[in-house]
């Protein structure tokens, strides 16, 4: 039993390196004086000031963080008022409905894309921002909806019922009793849906068009011409980004349990 615990613990730290080697290459090389990302030559931050005075890379930044407001907000609309009403409301195909809205979560990435894309060309609905919202806002809302749906689990029906007996209408009972109650379910999964959208590559890279590039897309193609430096520090911003806000989801799920 040991030796087989052993073999485990091993096998699981092989795994761990191999997955999370690469990251600390690259973080490390962000650092370095060296536009030769195979030479160590010294300790330097002058990559991530370059960052700022490349007018592509922070327009396509740009481009990123005004997608991925946009897909959380409404992604959390979208998620908390339909976990919401599958909670209110039980009719004989909610199982059915739950498992449609879910498989955005597990269909693959590049499937999405080129359904999304025939879609669009189907609908006649150019390629930009519009059609790149709509992408991140179909597979980021079943994120927040489980999460909204978890803290439902635990709610004492008897608040809603108390609220309304006190004179309050439906609308009020859930904007004053139910909203503070899943807030921290809400925000939890408006951090997932943010850095899902902010990190999207591949639903993004069949929904976009040339003019609306977002960061990943621009990392993407720079990548393809050849290795540099200041993608290295992007990289890493992006990379320390989205480890907060995962933590940070992380906080949040377990306090609202």
């Amino acid at each position: 039993m040991k030796l087989v615990t052993s073999v485990l613990g091993a096998w699981t730290v092989l795994v761990l390196i191999f997955f999370y080697l690469p990251i600390a290459i690259l973080v490390g090389f962000s650092f370095n004086t060296s536009r030769l990302n195979i030479i160590w030559e010294g300790f330097t931050l002058q990559w991530y000031s370059a960052i700022w005075h490349d007018a592509v890379l922070v327009a396509s930044l740009n481009n990123s963080l005004i997608i991925a407001v946009i897909s959380t907000v409404l992604a959390v609309v979208l998620g908390t008022g339909g976990a919401w009403l599958l909670y209110r409301y039980q009719f004989p195909a909610v199982r059915f409905v739950m498992t449609m809205v879910f498989i955005p979560m597990i269909i693959p990435e590049v499937i999405m894309g080129v359904s999304l894309l025939i879609l669009f060309v189907t609908i006649h609905l150019e390629l930009g921002f519009t059609t790149i919202i709509i992408s991140h806002v179909t597979f980021c809302f079943p994120f927040v909806m489980v999460a909204v749906q978890a803290r439902l689990s635990g709610l004492d029906p008897s608040l809603e019922e108390a609220a309304m007996d006190l004179g309050a209408t439906p609308a009020l009972a859930f904007r004053r009793v139910l909203i503070p109650f899943l807030m921290p379910a809400i925000i939890s999964g408006a951090l997932m849906a943010f850095t899902l959208s902010l990190d999207e590559l591949i639903v993004t890279y069949f929904t976009a068009s040339a003019g609306t590039r977002t960061l990943p897309l621009e990392i993407f193609g720079r990548v393809k011409k050849g290795l540099d430096p200041t993608l290295n520090a992007i990289s890493t911003v992006f990379i320390a980004s989205t480890v907060v806000l995962v933590i940070a989801t992380e906080i949040l799920k377990r306090r609202s349990r």
